[in-house]
């Protein structure tokens, strides 16, 4: 039984707000989210931040032992689950789904374990384990199927949606809550990044525009925070319900590199690409589209632009490109729902997020990027939202319009 798979939520807590359709008209007009942060650090420090505001979703009493990676997944998800017009009531608990991503788990809890001046808090452990956020998900909604963390670095969600997507094609679940979470803004975390030297530098008053994918000068990301979730469900079951649905999830693909932890591969990204193609059924020259992982750091954007011409050959030219990380910034385990939600609505919409920043294409990163003057995509049919990680693991969604 292979069931279509129709979106028919979208929910989000990110630095430009907790409305989709806010968020993605901030992407459009190409403002950014990203400022400085922790002005004592040794070496100056930027990120994108959400605004968030948790009494909202928790009294002070139930805040105990929850990390804020987790205070954002279940607003994400109550909000997704409200757009769809669903409750876990409307179905078997024990068929409903939650696949959730988060690539490094409570890091606020662990920072102050560590700063705690010999106190260390007994909610420490439970507060910070990476399955946390999708547990306090499936207790605020009431689920008892399938309740799955996936912590595979950058690519976290979006592995999350690809297997919920399999769970609803395969008729395992009746409707999946699926997306992922990170909140990763402390200063023992950038600091550890920064040792990495993949963050972006930047000049005093130029944090906004530190993150140039594709661009000559880009020199890496920052960090960014936020949940973002995606309610999945057989196309028939979302018709005979009568919900809106924003898109289909038509294909997915997974791969390996095998070859590295930290250095991207081309030909492993290209088998990830090639697969979601075969799952959707499509060609290269059917996506209009892609929403890049494009971190700005001056190797990934090479390999990922070369991954791209393997697959497109003589139609790369008719894809375009952009990367939002420019102004979200790269919120690792939550990345992939966050620009999973951001290439549906920009399917929904045909209107496309520009890749912002870039002032001059690097020559080794030809591509047709989005440009905010030539956002308009009135034939666009499909589109696909890359994910890769460290580790070597890649993930790529190919949605198409409803």
């Amino acid at each position: 039984m292979n069931h279509e798979v129709a979106v028919t939520g979208l929910g989000v807590v990110a630095p430009h707000g907790d409305e989709p359709g806010a968020l993605f008209q901030a992407l459009l007009q190409g403002r950014s989210a990203i400022q400085p942060v922790f002005p004592d650090l040794p070496k100056p420090a930027a990120a994108a931040t959400a605004a968030f505001d948790e009494t909202r979703w928790f009294t002070k009493l139930q805040l105990a032992g929850v990390d804020r990676v987790s205070q954002l997944a279940v607003a994400a998800a109550d909000l997704a689950m409200r757009d769809a017009g669903l409750a876990v009531s409307d179905a078997d608990p024990e068929r409903v789904g939650v696949f959730s991503g988060c690539g490094m788990g409570g890091a606020a809890a662990l920072e102050a374990a560590y700063r705690g001046n010999g106190r260390v808090s007994p909610l420490t452990i439970p507060a910070f384990m990476p399955n946390a956020p999708a547990a306090h998900v499936a207790m605020r909604q009431g689920v008892q199927g399938p309740v799955l963390t996936y912590s595979v670095a950058c690519a976290s969600s979006s592995v999350a949606i690809a297997e919920a997507a399999k769970a609803v094609q395969r008729g395992e679940v009746d409707f999946a809550i699926a997306g992922g979470s990170e909140a990763l803004i402390v200063p023992g975390v950038v600091v550890a990044w920064q040792a990495m030297q993949t963050l972006a530098s930047f000049q005093p008053g130029e944090a906004a525009g530190a993150v140039r994918p594709f661009a000559t000068d880009r020199s890496g990301f920052v960090l960014g925070e936020g949940a973002a979730f995606l309610i999945l469900e057989s196309a028939e079951r979302a018709r005979a319900r009568g919900a809106r649905s924003y898109a289909t999830l038509a294909g997915w693909g997974l791969s390996s590199d095998a070859t590295h932890l930290t250095k991207p591969d081309s030909p492993g990204q290209a088998r990830a690409l090639r697969a979601a193609l075969r799952t959707a059924g499509l060609q290269p020259r059917d996506v209009g589209y892609c929403n890049a992982h494009g971190t700005a750091t001056r190797i990934g954007d090479v390999v990922e632009r070369n991954a791209l011409a393997e697959v497109w050959g003589d139609d790369l030219d008719a894809l375009r490109v952009s990367s939002t990380k420019a102004l979200h910034g790269h919120m690792l385990g939550a990345a992939g729902a966050i620009e999973a939600l951001v290439t549906v609505l920009a399917l929904n919409q045909r209107q496309l997020p520009p890749n912002a920043n870039c002032r001059e294409i690097d020559p080794d990163c030809q591509l047709n990027l989005v440009t905010q003057d030539d956002a308009a995509a009135p034939s666009l049919e499909a589109a696909v939202s890359n994910s890769f990680a460290f580790g070597g693991t890649n993930s790529v969604l190919l949605f198409k319009r409803a």
